[in-house]
């Protein structure tokens, strides 16, 4: 018996739209994602003036003059960021008075910085940088600014996350995620298995490799840090998010274990919007209840 030679070879892949594709086919669609893919670098390259070495030598300019034109392409995009940073801030300024102490040597600094950044959103963050600065001089240091001028925006979107978690102390200054709460071990207390508790951060989206990341971009330590030995009735006043959180010692001899935020991941911290993780509050507050009387009312009088 003749082999057919029109029959189709199929691949056995079930539960595959493609799967009884003729190979032909495969190929040309194979074939059509390639020249895809090579449209899409070309591109790319012509953006930055490097097209030429993938052009054949009878269309390529001579190297003087592709060096020239890759320089003047830099030098428009970064105009083109830079002014896009600038219509930014101007939105921002609107609704903030601008001091007239502003440091015009840090403004050349940042735009030196910025002029790189082609993200929409990272362009927005810049903008709320420099919007801060012109209103509040020294709320953000030139070192703060180079460490973002190399986070990407998946470093920021992490930054945000442990934004979303973090607890401020009345100074505003003082950014820090708690993790635990222990109490000093005495004959009365040391078999209480509610002596220790550790409050469980990458349940909500934080894990210790998100924490070592932080740490590498220098916005947060990466050792656990403690508060001092607290008394009986002593009381700590933070704020979680725009939510007062209020914790009042029942107990002597406990101590808050926390991930505490460097100056630097403090600094660009006020870039992140206020948004209360509801789950994470309603879990902190329930951890914390063995050891603390817990208000999330404003204060009459601000402690420590």
């Amino acid at each position: 018996m003749k082999t057919d030679k029109t029959s189709v070879i199929t691949i056995d892949e079930p539960n595959e739209n493609n799967s009884s594709l003729p190979l032909d086919n495969i190929d040309k669609k194979k074939q059509s994602n390639d020249s895809q893919a090579h449209d899409l670098f070309f591109k790319i390259t012509q953006q930055f003036g490097l097209e030429a070495a993938i052009l054949p030598i009878e269309k390529q300019m001579p190297i003087e003059d592709r060096s020239t034109k890759r320089e003047r392409l830099a030098n428009l995009r970064k105009q083109k960021n830079i002014e896009t940073i600038m219509e930014k801030t101007f939105s921002y300024c609107a609704s903030n008075s601008i001091d007239k102490r502003t440091d015009l040597d840090w403004f050349n600094r940042y735009i030196s910085l910025a002029e790189d950044v082609s993200n929409k959103t990272m362009q927005d963050l810049w903008a709320k940088i420099v919007a801060g600065e012109l209103s509040r001089p020294g709320s953000y240091s030139l070192k703060a600014l180079k460490v973002f001028r190399d986070m990407s925006i998946v470093d920021a979107k992490l930054l945000a996350k442990a934004c979303s978690l973090a607890v401020r102390d009345q100074s505003n200054k003082n950014i820090r995620i708690i993790s635990g709460v222990y109490q000093k071990p005495g004959l009365l207390n040391l078999f209480n298995k509610d002596r220790e508790i550790y409050i469980n951060i990458s349940h909500f989206g934080l894990n210790y490799a998100d924490i070592l990341s932080l740490a590498d971009n220098h916005l947060l330590y990466k050792q656990e840090s403690e508060s001092s030995m607290m008394v009986t009735g002593e009381t700590l006043n933070f704020n979680y998010n725009g939510v007062p959180l209020n914790l009042n010692a029942k107990k002597a001899n406990i101590a808050l274990q926390f991930y505490k935020f460097t100056s630097i991941g403090a600094e660009l911290a006020h870039l992140i919007t206020d948004k209360p993780n509801d789950d994470f509050l309603t879990v902190l507050k329930q951890q914390l209840s063995h050891h603390f009387e817990i208000s999330t009312t404003t204060p009459s009088t601000s402690s420590g």
